[in-house]
């Protein structure tokens, strides 16, 4: 029973399902000022059709993730689940968490959850394996949990908060994802999947990155802009998160052979999205 449960844990991809429920819950409470039985609705469902989108991925790739290091001990390829049961169980994730959108929230947050599904599993899952830039219409993925937090609080998408919100989710996932690059880049290759890497070399790629880095923290200013919070407290946070995320990683700048400097950056521009979020959520619940 343990080792099933372990099973599942890795199958869903656990810490990023957690993250994409954590930034559904940003997305309501955002929307309603307030936490409460909806909410919760809305962040179990989403975080169920995550691990099942995530379970489908590892379903889709098991062969490609059996060739690289860091995947090799995921479930499929390390032959503790069989495809076939990965993909019922994926299935059945999906299906639960489409039906807990649908009938605790409404038919919008589980219309986004489903297509987010597609546009993850059928859309930049195969292109990711066609072209290096598959990242860029990748990032979308990010920015479709808030907005599912955002409609389940009855809400629209054509209001500024969360088309401001989605928008910093979205682009801060291609400084995010280059960085994970530039650690794994070789494990990438392994498993022959086309890479940034194989177009610039690390400094250039580095460089690169940081412009991201700071294009992300910069829009991370804009959010009291759109309505996002007006009081002191957002204004502070946002600038000291800001500036300490474009100091602590300007070694993407002089960046050597150590690859300690790429897992620090990728370290830091995790640990500044908590922050920002955490800021965002308590903005909302305080001052609303």
């Amino acid at each position: 029973m343990k080792n099933w449960f372990k099973i599942l844990l890795d199958l869903s991809k656990i810490r990023i399902s957690v993250l994409v429920a954590m930034s559904t819950f940003v997305g309501y409470i955002l929307a309603k000022g307030s936490f409460d039985f909806t909410g919760m609705i809305a962040v179990i469902g989403t975080f169920i059709l995550s691990a099942g989108s995530a379970g489908l991925n590892q379903v889709q790739e098991w062969k490609l993730d059996k060739k690289m290091h860091r995947t090799s001990m995921r479930p499929i390829p390390a032959g503790s689940i069989s495809p076939r049961n990965a993909f019922f169980v994926s299935l059945a994730h999906m299906v639960i968490g489409s039906i807990i959108l649908l009938f605790g929230n409404n038919i919008e947050a589980m219309a986004l959850g489903v297509f987010n599904i597609f546009w993850y599993n059928i859309v930049y899952t195969p292109l990711k394996r066609i072209t290096a830039y598959a990242v860029f219409p990748g990032a979308l993925i990010g920015a479709i949990p808030p907005a599912i937090g955002w409609v389940a609080a009855e809400r629209s998408l054509a209001e500024p908060q969360i088309l401001i919100v989605g928008f910093f989710f979205f682009i801060w996932q291609i400084p995010h994802f280059w960085l994970l690059l530039l650690n794994l880049s070789r494990d990438y290759e392994r498993a022959g999947f086309p890479t940034l890497a194989s177009l610039f070399n690390d400094k250039q790629l580095a460089r690169l990155t940081y412009i991201w880095t700071v294009a992300t923290a910069l829009i991370s200013l804009m959010l009291p802009m759109y309505g996002v919070g007006d009081s002191f407290f957002i204004y502070a946070c946002l600038t000291f998160t800001t500036f300490w995320l474009i100091w602590v990683n300007r070694s993407l700048l002089r960046v050597s052979s150590d690859e300690s400097v790429f897992k620090t950056a990728f370290m830091n521009i995790n640990i500044y999205m908590l922050l920002v979020m955490g800021t965002v959520s308590v903005q909302a619940l305080v001052w609303g």
